[in-house]
């Protein structure tokens, strides 16, 4: 047993399993590891991007994105409006899901009711349709409550689900993972796509195996892939040195020079588009977490703006991030329709002008708030919020630092129980168009049209509302251009949210792996090949 190997075991039992499975060397198999699970097999569980990400090697969707990020057909061969709210699908035939079933019209329309409804987490992927019908076995029609003319770009990360499996297993709607409940569907899984699932261990290893019957013609070189969920940083790094996975992210800002001048090992990064950002309860009267008692400070922009101002961004792009970030003013980056370098220009750091509006604010002595953070979710996440403690301190304010694992964290801060006062989130937007930001997470929440889904501090402006809906039926570009300008000018001033950085996505390797790394976070196997 190698040195290596041996800290690894006592690190963690996911290192032990990951030993115990290592294949032969000639085959070509592929082991990675990440800080955090996919925390279920279901692709309508939770919409985040490492479970979407992970689920779409098993689940098909209509459309898909290329290795460009360009839409292509997937499950529907071609897609056209057939009137200004109407979208029609043709369907690929002779698909078969994994246990052999053949794919047809009939599973499209029940995993849009399964898509929108029960414990559903991808709602306000629909949030436009008002129906989706079936007009023969290969073909589908959904009607939208006014033109949209993004639909496909929203629906990429809808992956289709089989109708009959669903309703043999008990798996008809989406287990609710912020009630922890699970299915059939939550260790489970029947999809049409390139990847089927031979085990799963959840929090410790999953493995897929390549379908067969696959109906597209495969990229990758892959026999065997098995994910490890190696939650400590040294060890999923070790992992990598020692040759026991082949590829790794999170990856830490601070091991990256070590992994870089590693012979055999490389980094591949980008930028990234999601941006990571702070928010506020500001729908409730009291905060729950905070000293203050009878009323919400948050709810005063002047308060808002001084936790803006009293944030040290270049601090943490330089020493918390270790240069890994682009330093943000708006709820999107480069790379995002809507995104405009004009208006990127952040608030000044100014500790001084901080004290000042939180003084006149009435709160000259600041107060005692909770701040929810994730400690395996984004790059060096709980050191972030460590440093946002350190600097709400210089301005009187003492947070109370909750960081917790993925699935705590989302079950706590997301919907239905939006139980935070003040918390770090991350937002990707699937459709790169900034009406998916407005949408999801500036909105007024109305949970039952799929608005303001993962607006969890509750913000609303109906000003900025009408702005949105505006938005999502313009089809003159540069008229929709000034709409999304106005908008994000209104959430800015009002402070709303406070946007930190885009973080860089960074992926470490063996020499010997090949992949394509997407803007969006999103890893497909199918463009993976071993030398």
């Amino acid at each position: 047993m190698t040195l290596s190997l041996r800290r690894a075991l006592i690190a963690g039992a996911a290192l032990l399993a990951l030993a115990a499975a290592a294949p032969a060397a000639d085959a070509k198999s592929f082991k990675w590891a990440n800080d955090g699970d996919a925390n279920s097999m279901d692709p309508y569980a939770r919409n985040e991007t490492f479970l979407l990400s992970f689920t779409q090697n098993i689940y098909d969707p209509l459309i898909r994105r290329d290795a460009n990020l360009r839409l292509e057909s997937a499950l529907a061969t071609e897609w056209t409006q057939a009137s200004p709210t109407v979208w029609r699908f043709k369907l690929r035939a002779n698909v078969k899901f994994h246990d052999g079933a053949p794919f047809t019209a009939d599973d499209v329309v029940f995993s849009f009711t399964r898509a929108t409804s029960g414990g559903s987490n991808i709602k306000s992927y629909f949030a436009s349709v008002k129906e989706a019908r079936k007009i023969d076995d290969l073909t589908v029609e959904m009607e939208t409550h006014a033109p949209n003319p993004i639909l496909p770009e929203e629906i990429t990360g809808w992956g289709i689900m089989s109708k009959a499996w669903a309703e043999k297993n008990g798996a008809t709607t989406a287990a609710d993972l912020t009630k922890r409940e699970e299915n059939f569907a939550t260790r489970n899984a029947n999809g049409t796509g390139p990847f089927m699932l031979k085990s799963r261990e959840a929090d410790v290893k999953t493995v897929l195996v390549p379908n067969p019957g696959w109906w597209d013609k495969a990229q990758h070189n892959l026999t065997e892939v098995t994910f490890f969920r190696i939650a400590n940083d040294a060890t999923r790094v070790a992992a990598l040195l020692s040759g026991e996975v082949d590829f790794v992210y999170t990856v830490p800002p601070q091991d990256m020079p070590r992994i870089g001048n590693t012979q055999g090992l490389k980094l591949v990064q980008g930028p990234e588009l999601r941006t990571i950002y702070l928010g506020f309860d500001q729908a409730r009267a009291e905060l729950q977490e905070s000293s203050v008692k009878g009323k919400n400070p948050f709810t005063d922009r002047r308060v808002r703006q001084a936790f803006y101002q009293a944030i040290d961004m270049e601090a943490i792009r330089t020493r918390v991030m270790r240069g890994q970030a682009n330093v943000s003013a708006l709820m999107m980056g480069p790379g995002v329709n809507g995104f405009s370098d004009a208006q990127n220009k952040r608030f000044p750091f100014d500790v001084e002008a901080g004290k000042k509006l939180l003084a006149e604010a009435g709160y000259p002595n600041g107060f005692e708030v909770g701040m929810d953070c994730p400690n395996d979710r984004y790059v060096n996440d709980e050191q972030i919020c460590q440093a946002v403690t350190a600097m709400l301190a210089r301005i009187g304010i003492k947070v109370n630092l909750n960081a917790q694992t993925r699935a705590k964290f989302f079950e706590k801060v997301n919907t239905p129980r939006f139980d935070t006062s003040f918390y770090l989130l991350g937002w990707t937007p699937a459709t790169y168009d900034a009406h998916n930001v407005f949408l999801n997470l500036v909105h007024c929440r109305d949970l039952q049209r799929g608005r303001g889904m993962f607006n969890n501090g509750g913000y609303c402006n109906p000003e900025i509302d009408k702005l949105t809906d505006a938005m999502a039926v313009e089809t003159d570009q540069a008229k929709r251009g000034a709409i999304i300008g106005q908008a994000n000018q209104l959430l800015k001033d009002d402070v709303g949210y406070v946007p930190l950085h885009q973080q860089t996505v960074v992926w470490a390797m063996k020499q010997t792996i090949e992949v394509k790394q997407y803007a969006d976070n999103y890893f497909p196997l199918r463009f993976v090949t071993v030398k």
